[in-house]
């Protein structure tokens, strides 16, 4: 079975994307981040923009990863502001669905499936507060959506790493955000999870939702994005795929010959 036929186009449920259209970029502007001695970014400045599937992408330590974590607040920023709407990207957490590293999450902790997409739903159900028919239904539905829908009850320790990042991206589509950042998420999965994750990246491009990945991959995946960041601690290009992806701004971003994929 292919990754294009393990689940039929017809069998999958559409995504149930509500909420505001965003009309405006995310705006970084001159983000610097420190740890102690170690200047992790230096005078960031970008726009992601809404309807865009943006690829962050670079060496390893560029600061790939720190630069979504600083955005989002989860780790302090030295300097510099990141905004939306006219607002701190910060004020607006609702909005914005957030999947990190797999490595960084603890597969030993006893929640089911189930339990991980509902997740999802606590920003609108509130804490410590039943979840409605209708958060069950769009949790359901996202699941179904990534075709996990028969591992409802499977712990989700007990899960492939495929099978894994495709329930953390039904608990991302259960938000019901505006903004999706994803740190790498092919780290690791099957051709089938990839070919589900780019499919919903794009389905989520076209309702104008802003969806931000950091990936490593120079390969041929790389032709799914319609935007990229280059990133090694500074912005080294940003745009277009097709005006960023060139000899001369890869050199200068990996301080040596790469192999790309050109298309």
């Amino acid at each position: 079975m292919t990754a294009a036929s393990a689940i039929p186009q017809s069998d999958r449920q559409p995504l149930r994307l509500v909420g505001a259209v965003p009309s405006e970029a995310i705006a970084v502007r001159r983000l610097t981040v420190q740890y102690r001695d170690v200047l992790a970014l230096d005078n960031v400045s970008v726009n992601f923009r809404p309807g865009r599937l943006t690829g962050s992408i670079g060496p390893n330590g560029a600061g790939k990863s720190t630069l979504i974590k600083a955005m989002l607040g989860l780790i302090p920023a030295t300097s510099g502001q990141v905004t939306t709407r006219g607002k701190a990207l910060l004020e607006q957490r609702a909005n914005i669905a957030y999947v990190p590293q797999r490595s960084q999450i603890d597969w030993r902790y006893p929640a089911t499936v189930w339990d991980v997409v509902l997740m999802g739903r606590t920003q609108q159900a509130g804490w410590f507060r039943r979840f409605s028919a209708t958060s069950r239904h769009i949790a359901a539905t996202a699941l179904d959506r990534v075709g996990m829908a028969d591992f409802k009850n499977r712990p989700i320790g007990q899960l492939s790493g495929g099978q894994q990042q495709r329930v953390f991206l039904a608990r991302a589509l259960a938000q019901e955000a505006d903004i999706f950042c994803f740190d790498e998420p092919f780290v690791g999965v099957d051709q089938t999870t990839e070919t589900i994750l780019f499919d919903t990246f794009k389905e989520l491009t076209n309702a104008r939702k802003t969806v931000i990945v950091v990936n490593h991959d120079l390969g041929e995946s790389i032709t799914h994005f319609d935007d990229l960041l280059l990133l090694n601690r500074t912005v080294v290009a940003t745009g277009p795929r097709h005006q960023v992806l060139n000899r001369e701004n890869l050199n200068a971003a990996y301080g040596s010959p790469v192999q790309f994929y050109a298309a």
